[in-house]
């Protein structure tokens, strides 16, 4: 944390970081401060306890939206689609070629690739607030005619998304950090003080539970316990495994597997070039925290269709679907689904073939491994073993609070892992870029 606060303090000793430091906070307030103004033509008493009734998927929503949609705020739909047009431009990019090309093109390619996530990004939130807008109709008011309060609501919330999207834009384009990453952050960080607060509601609930045992000698070993827990016991055990559970995401997301290389020494003219050691930094956790978004994503979208659309169903599949976190199955599908995801996102983001043909290009190999086919058939299968650790790893950090949530009743603890790797990954992120732009301004110490 020392460290942390120091290159804060040292960043804003140069101007030009000061300044994109500034404009990212002001950016951030405006996005708070959206957060707060409500929707037109909703009754919010009616919405939230109808979002509610959606469950953890209802929950998941709000969170990631900053609890805009509980409050039925302009921002109600937050990011998600954002979120989702991002991911399904990845996947095309890999199937189409045009796509590929595209991205392979530099910097032009990469803005026509930002252009169609735009337009992917409003259809998809136009598609997301119709369904929401058909979810939760009988929470209109009276005041306009149903279908013009309709069209007024769906445009709202596709016009908040839209601003949303713009803001994260004008982070990336003159401030500092990836600006989408850092408003998932406020979402998730504006939460905290509520959840919270259902932590002391819970805790109370034990309390009120002590008097009603018995004092039998278990019970009496029990009410110990519960009345420690109800005393303050339970933040404490709450704030140590969430401190626990910070610096091991920590730690991994650090982490490295360093792969030697040497270059060839090569005689120009009168002076010798090459001939030093190196290495290269393959990360453990490479693939970030997108295979959990795309486990989500994939998990969420049958339960929010059975949840919205067939709320009164009682059929045994449809109420299975409705919440899939009281079948054992959910459990088994959501690791099988961060470990595939892993290795998918790996393959696209991770090119060995690449990696050697650089290294034979300037003179460089691995030692003991042959140049060309060789080096990139090691690269390849050192990142497949360090995709194992990655994909258990994610699988620890977000299925473990489930289950402690699922046992103990503890509310939203089945989101705590995935928010505690978006807080840390960005929290990491933003360091490193103020970190090396201030490389780039040559400040000399902020590493002490």
């Amino acid at each position: 944390m020392k460290g942390l606060f120091d290159t804060l303090i040292n960043a804003f000793k140069v101007p030009d970081l000061r300044k994109k430091l500034l404009y990212t906070a002001f950016i951030m307030a405006i996005y708070m401060i959206g957060g707060l103004i409500p929707s037109p033509g909703i009754n919010r008493e009616a919405f939230t306890q109808l979002v509610q009734n959606w469950g953890q998927i209802g929950g998941l929503m709000d969170i990631i939206s900053g609890g805009g949609l509980y409050a039925a705020t302009i921002f109600a739909m937050g990011i998600t689609p954002y979120i989702n047009s991002s991911i399904i431009m990845q996947l095309l990019t890999v199937a189409i070629p045009a796509l590929e090309r595209m991205q392979k093109e530099g910097e032009t390619g990469r803005k026509k690739i930002q252009r169609i996530v735009r337009f992917v990004t409003i259809g998809l939130a136009l598609l997301q607030a119709s369904v929401f807008c058909y979810a939760t109709r009988s929470a209109m008011t009276d005041y306009l005619p149903r279908p013009l309060n309709a069209a007024l609501i769906i445009l709202t919330f596709t016009a908040g998304t839209a601003f949303i999207m713009w803001l994260g834009e004008r982070i990336n384009e003159k401030g500092i950090g990836n600006g989408i990453s850092l408003i998932i952050f406020a979402g998730i960080v504006t939460r905290i003080p509520d959840m919270a607060k259902q932590l002391v509601i819970y805790a109370q609930d034990i309390y009120g539970k002590v008097n009603a045992y018995t004092l039998d000698n278990l019970e009496r070993i029990r009410n110990r316990v519960l009345g420690f827990l109800a005393g303050g016991g339970l933040f404490i055990v709450v704030s140590l495994v969430s401190i626990a559970i910070i610096i091991f995401v920590i730690y991994v997301q650090n982490a490295e597997r360093r792969v030697p290389v040497q270059y060839s020494k090569r005689v120009i003219g009168r002076k010798i070039y090459g001939g030093q050691n190196t290495y290269i930094p393959l990360k453990v956790n490479q693939s970030g925290v997108m295979p959990v978004i795309f486990t989500m994503s994939m998990i969420a979208l049958p339960s929010t269709i059975v949840t919205m659309f067939f709320a009164n169903s009682d059929n045994s599949f449809v109420n299975a679907l409705r919440d899939p976190s009281e079948h054992w199955w959910y459990y088994a599908v959501n690791f099988l689904l961060i470990i595939g995801f892993t290795f998918f996102y790996s393959a696209i983001q991770f090119n060995p073939i690449e990696i050697s043909n650089n290294l034979q290009k300037n003179g460089g190999y691995v030692p003991g491994v042959r140049p060309g086919r060789p080096t990139s058939d090691f690269i390849a299968r050192t990142a497949r073993r360090l995709n194992w650790a990655d994909a258990l790893f994610l699988s620890i950090v977000v299925l473990v609070p489930t289950l402690i949530g699922k046992f103990t009743g503890l509310p939203n603890v089945w989101f705590a892992g995935t928010s505690v790797l978006i807080m840390t990954g960005v929290a990491n992120d933003l360091v490193k870029q103020i970190e090396s732009q201030m490389v780039t301004h040559h400040y000399k110490g902020f590493l002490d």
